[in-house]
């Protein structure tokens, strides 16, 4: 099978010759996995590895000119370094909407995005440079915008306290991202393969959110994006750290098709219940745990615990592709990494 066909059995649930695996990391980790294998090219490095690289694609954007610490909804960052300066990243240091608390003051002083401000026409040629990868475009993830343009703290008492405010600007987000949305899938002509409808509404230990207000102000808009990405035949990826298993049925009923990242040692995340509970309706998507086995681990643990996953959610045979849980950091051992995907070529073979 090609990486392609590997990665779309296992979304389907159908037969594979082996499980899938998939790469997310740092950029410091790719450079220093290039240096390693004295590889200067991503694809390179992903055949050097064995894996199944997703291959994610964006538009260019062409809008009026940004600051270099400025996205496009006006969200300023400034670098922060970790792990003695091993790695870095960009922190939010300015929030727009910050102090802009009524619908008003946002309409006088803020500028949504617009799906003008990107250039789609590069898409379909992009994604033919792949033909034998699966191809992800796309990203929307309203409570997780929201929380960004307006501030974690504002964003939450919104939500409880200021409910017209609330509305109105998760509204205008969405707008922008169904606009977005349809004239990236519209560009892709059939060549896209997943696209991420997805969020951050977990903590370590449950939801930010309770579901009732997952209800009220973004059911309506998840249902919306999600139908929109099917309508063009495209699956549906959800990315949701934490311990979100409250919300998974939700989000099944709604249709998503891939579950990521899957941090079994949160509350709620067991594995043998999310195979049993959802095993029929998702493919999985991650589960090697980045926050202790693979940068505190050892390879035999790696090996143990991609063992431990295909035993659970592969225990079919199929509907899983196993990857880090998130970003693999700066502070994981190369030989950690190598033993992850060593131990899915040698005990996923079907």
């Amino acid at each position: 099978m090609t990486a392609k066909e590997r990665v779309l059995s296992a979304i389907n649930r159908e037969r594979l010759d082996r499980i899938p695996c998939d790469y997310w990391g740092t950029q410091e980790v790719t450079d220093k996995l290039k240096k390693h294998f004295a590889v200067e090219k991503d694809l390179d490095l992903w055949k050097r590895l064995g894996i199944d690289k997703i291959i994610g694609l964006i538009p260019p954007y062409i809008g009026a000119p940004l600051a270099d610490n400025e996205d496009i909804w006006g969200v300023k960052y400034k670098p922060k370094s970790y792990a003695d300066g091993s790695g870095v990243y960009q922190e939010m240091c300015y929030n727009p909407l910050a102090d802009l608390d009524t619908i008003e003051e946002v309409e006088a002083n803020y500028t949504f995005p617009k799906a003008d401000w990107f250039d789609f026409s590069t898409i379909e040629k992009e994604c033919r440079k792949y033909p034998e990868d699966a191809i992800e475009c796309g990203y929307a993830a309203p409570f997780f915008m929201y929380n960004n343009i307006r501030g974690l703290e504002k964003s939450l008492m919104d939500l409880a306290a200021n409910k017209e405010y609330a509305h109105y600007v998760i509204d205008r987000i969405c707008d922008f991202l169904y606009s977005f949305h349809e004239r990236l899938f519209e560009a892709g002509n059939g060549l896209i393969d997943q696209a991420e409808v997805t969020d951050d509404f977990g903590t370590q230990s449950g939801l930010m959110i309770n579901t009732k207000m997952f209800d009220e102000f973004f059911k309506t808009h998840f249902q919306r994006l999600i139908k929109l990405t099917k309508d063009f035949g495209i699956k549906v990826f959800h990315h949701d750290d934490g311990a979100i298993r409250p919300i998974i049925p939700k989000m099944v009923e709604l249709g998503i098709d891939i579950l990521n990242p899957i941090q079994w040692r949160l509350p709620g995340m067991n594995l043998e219940g999310l195979k049993k509970d959802f095993g029929e309706a998702l493919c999985f998507h991650g589960g090697v745990d980045n926050q202790k086995t693979l940068p505190f681990g050892n390879a035999k643990d790696v090996e143990k615990e991609v063992v431990y996953l295909l035993e659970t959610l592969a225990s079919d045979g199929t509907g899983y592709i196993l990857a880090p849980c998130h970003n693999i950091q700066s502070i994981t051992p190369v030989e950690n990494i190598i033993a992850m995907y060593e131990a899915v070529h040698h005990y996923g073979v079907l």
